[in-house]
């Protein structure tokens, strides 16, 4: 038994603290005639001084995104070397870090009164590799002359790969400081004399090379990062830092797939034990035993007589069960047998096709053999579980080109959806060719027009992937698509179109970029877009028809610069008035800067969810608006005529509040609430709607802002950065539903809202009936270049199905929603939440 000592992440209820001790290096002098050409540099003082003052400001970043205002060092003279030695705490605890936590540290020189520059930037990630909280000195490199910028693909990340001589002694002499290493005193003062030599001669190399030098809090024990878990009602968060001594069994005795590790205190104590999984290097790997003893159950039940069995009134129940388990379910031994037993009489359940070709051992020949032999035979299956066996559990490529042939009866919406994901399946770049999936997008793509305009979009987003294997496999299938287009009666004239298209986009990308490294102020930036627009060179006040490519069945012929506009915000996006063939507006919105391929995503499985409930004629007036990444940070929105909820309540509209918004809009005084009734019906419709989306997808981020209303009442969301139970706020609540929402109804004792709630619970149970669809398609998109996805891909799927409650009857649904609906009413933390943002929002102006 081997014993390790450790504390998790979320038992550490301490604020972060770093020391900034000290920075190294020498920048070269301004030449003379450098300052007389431009008089301004000699006010910058590490210009004229070596030592120069500075000061140091540390921003805490997750996802791109900052999580707490800077904090920053007191003021200190220099001598002979610049040195802090001073901690800085920031405004978060440890247990609310996310795994992608890294501090922006920025060094900042003086200019004259009040004029700071920056010096220099790095950005350090605070967990290892190994999802260890980061401990003791750290050497950060020093990017001059920048800010540090504290996002997930950094420009100025503090470990920079080098294979010096110094920077491997450095990290032995971490772990030595940290006594991870033995202590030899007599052999240690020789090495620390050779180090001093080398550090000597390796600062004369690299003299205008700078580092900062920080320290991390110690801590006796490793912490490791730990997150909420999913489907695990077994386990325990420590309540205090104490540390964790557990016991990991020896290789002797090896843990099966689906177990857990009971990691124990040695106290004996229930109260002190906790479970955690451990990976076992055995899983993957067949039991020998277990492989003996399917060979000899199913050796006798492979000839003629398996074709007439049946089950008896027990097993053909407990059969039953199993084809209702959702495609999530491992399945046991005795179940796939049970499976293979009756494999024949299973033909006529279209249900039973998933469940029987997980229990098929693939590795065997036989078996396979035989299974591909009966996929002719089952009963046509449903166009969900042809999107099981399109997942990563099923790689026989006879399996997904049956797959494929069942998905060409499905409509093209669910195509457009599918199309996301799972070309990735397909290994390696030369497997394109092959592919049964790629060939059937690709043909629904030629053929479809709207398909194929999403399509191509999508190739050329993803041939920007920074995996090249993932690069070259996408930019074949471009290849092969617009070859397939060539073959087309009229595929030169769809080609140009698409080409008419990119050349569109990449004009307005070339203004939005120019606008954005501007310095001028926002007027001037608007001014300048109008100018742009304007201008005959940059084609785009009028131009030859072209398919719009946020809506190919919108053709642009031009745009109306006069309207245009530049937001307030950060990245500056664009909003552009385009000109329709019919003489009619379509506004948009053009964004630089952001990856809104999530985004993209949100508002398509939105729209798969609506189609869903119409079918079962349950209109609840979403508003999925369209979105489309241009490239990975490049993007087009449609823009809808709407105030924010925020803003209605600040009483921009010159009236404050929802239901006076509504009745100045849609006034009706016969009404109950003078709100014309069908302006009402939609409002109430579009809050339930999303209300029950928005909790199944775990949308996070939720306030005031980016809750929309348009004047005809329709409710929708926006923004979807976070999403699967992913927040940037602490305790936030499963579902949004605020006040505001409830008193633009006439209040939590009106009709209105109990229309409300039985809308969400007619939804609620009507998609979890569809749940098989929307897990699969989750299922395929773990490969995605989905941020909140590729966090935690294992993971994606359980977390949909958690808040589909599958394992409640309906009526325990309903009871389950009806808690939730309650809970966000009477809640007071979104309250406070929703305050705060308003008062960081009203700072920041």
């Amino acid at each position: 038994m081997d014993p390790f000592t450790f504390a998790s992440s979320r038992s550490l209820e301490t604020n972060v603290e770093v020391r900034i001790d000290s920075l190294e290096g020498q920048r070269s002098s301004l030449a003379y005639t450098t300052l007389m050409a431009d008089p301004s540099l000699k006010h910058v003082g590490s210009n004229t001084a070596p030592y120069s003052d500075m000061y140091v400001t540390a921003q805490l970043f997750a996802d791109s995104k900052p999580l707490a205002v800077p904090v920053q060092t007191s003021y200190k003279a220099f001598k002979n070397q610049r040195l802090w030695s001073e901690w800085l705490t920031v405004p978060v605890k440890y247990c609310d870090l996310p795994l992608s936590s890294q501090l922006a540290i920025t060094l900042w020189d003086l200019a004259g009164p009040g004029r700071p520059v920056p010096f220099g930037g790095t950005t350090v990630t605070l967990f290892e590799k190994d999802n260890n909280l980061k401990k003791g000195r750290q050497k950060c490199k020093v990017w001059l002359g920048v800010e540090a910028d504290g996002l997930s693909d950094t420009t100025t990340p503090s470990a920079v790969e080098s294979h010096s001589e110094m920077d491997r002694l450095e990290k032995l002499f971490k772990k030595h400081e940290l006594k991870e290493l033995p202590r030899i005193d007599w052999l240690d003062n020789l090495a620390f004399r050779q180090i001093e030599r080398i550090n000597k001669e390796a600062t004369t190399e690299n003299k205008n090379d700078h580092y900062l030098f920080i320290d991390f809090p110690r801590f006796d024990f490793p912490i490791v990062f730990v997150d909420f878990e999913y489907s695990d009602h077994n386990r325990r968060d420590p309540s205090n830092l104490s540390p964790t001594t557990s016991t990991v069994p020896s290789s002797s005795t090896p843990q099966r797939s689906g177990q857990a590790v009971d990691l124990g205190s040695g106290s004996g104590s229930s109260s002190n034990r906790m479970i955690m999984p451990v990976y076992d290097p055995e899983n993957p790997r067949d039991n020998p035993a277990e492989s003996k003893h399917r060979r000899l159950v199913r050796s006798h039940r492979n000839g003629p007589l398996d074709r007439d069995l049946k089950p008896n009134a027990k097993i053909r129940d407990e059969l039953n069960e199993i084809l209702n388990y959702s495609p999530t379910h491992d399945l046991a031994g005795a179940e796939k047998d049970l499976l293979w037993k009756f494999r024949f009489y299973l033909t006529r359940d279209k249900r039973g096709l998933t469940k029987f070709l997980k229990s098929v051992a693939w590795g065997d020949p036989a078996e396979s053999k035989q299974a591909v032999q009966l996929l002719p035979r089952w009963t046509e299956i449903d166009v969900d579980d042809a999107l099981e066996l399109l997942g990563p559990g099923f790689d026989n490529p006879a399996v997904r080109a049956y797959a494929v042939d069942r998905l060409r009866k499905a409509d093209d919406n669910l195509v457009q959806a599918l199309k996301f994901e799972k070309i990735r399946t397909e290994t390696g770049p030369d497997a394109a060719a092959d592919s049964s999936l790629v060939n059937f997008l690709i043909s629904r793509a030629c053929i479809n027009e709207t398909l194929g305009n999403f399509f191509y979009w999508y190739l050329m987003v993803e041939t920007e992937d920074t995996n090249q294997e993932y690069k070259r496999l996408f930019s074949k299938v471009a290849y092969q698509f617009q070859v397939a287009l060539t073959r087309m009666p009229d595929g030169d004239k769809k080609r140009a179109s698409l080409k008419r298209q990119a050349e569109f986009v990449f004009g307005i990308g070339e203004i939005s970029k120019e606008i954005q490294s501007n310095k001028d102020s926002r007027p001037k930036k608007v001014e300048y877009l109008k100018h742009a627009l304007s201008d005959p060179k940059n084609d785009l006040i009028s131009f030859e028809p072209v398919p719009l490519p946020l809506d190919p069945s919108v053709t642009v012929v031009g745009c109306f610069p006069e309207s245009s506009n530049v937001f307030k915000s950060s990245l500056f996006p664009l909003l552009i008035h385009l000109k329709t063939d019919r003489g009619e507006r379509y506004p948009i919105i053009f964004k630089t800067g952001d990856d809104l391929r999530q985004d993209q995503l949100v508002i398509q499985i939105v729209t798969l969810m609506d189609n869903l409930l119409r079918k079962e004629n349950l209109d609840l007036k979403l508003t999925p608006y369209r979105i489309l990444a241009t490239s990975a940070f490049t993007g087009v929105v449609q823009f809808v005529d709407s105030l924010s909820l925020a803003s209605i309540e600040r009483g921009v509209s010159l009236v404050a509040g929802i239901l006076p918004y509504l009745k100045s809009n849609n006034p009706d005084p016969m009404q109950e609430y003078g709100v014309r009734a069908e302006v009402m019906d939609t409002y109430v419709k579009s809050c339930a709607g999303y209300c029950v989306i928005t909790y199944i997808l775990g949308v996070g981020d939720r306030h005031l802002d980016n809750l929309l209303l348009t004047p005809d009442g329709h409710f929708f969301h926006a923004d979807f950065g976070f999403i699967l139970g992913r927040d940037p706020k602490p305790f936030a609540p499963a579902m949004k539903l605020c006040k505001e929402m409830v008193d633009g109804m006439g209040g939590a004792n009106s009709r209105h809202y109990n229309d409300f709630k039985n809308y969400c619970y007619t939804a609620y149970t009507t998609l979890r009936k569809s749940s098989n669809l929307i897990l699969n398609l989750f299922a395929l998109m773990v490969d995605a270049n989905i941020p909140d996805i590729r966090l935690e891909p294992d993971k994606a799927v359980l977390k949909v199905k958690d808040r589909f409650c599958l394992e409640m009857t309906e009526e325990d649904a309903i009871k389950h929603f009806r808690i939730l609906i309650d809970d966000s009413m009477n809640s007071v933390l979104p309250v406070l939440i929703d305050r705060m943002h308003g008062l960081a929002q009203k700072w920041r102006k």
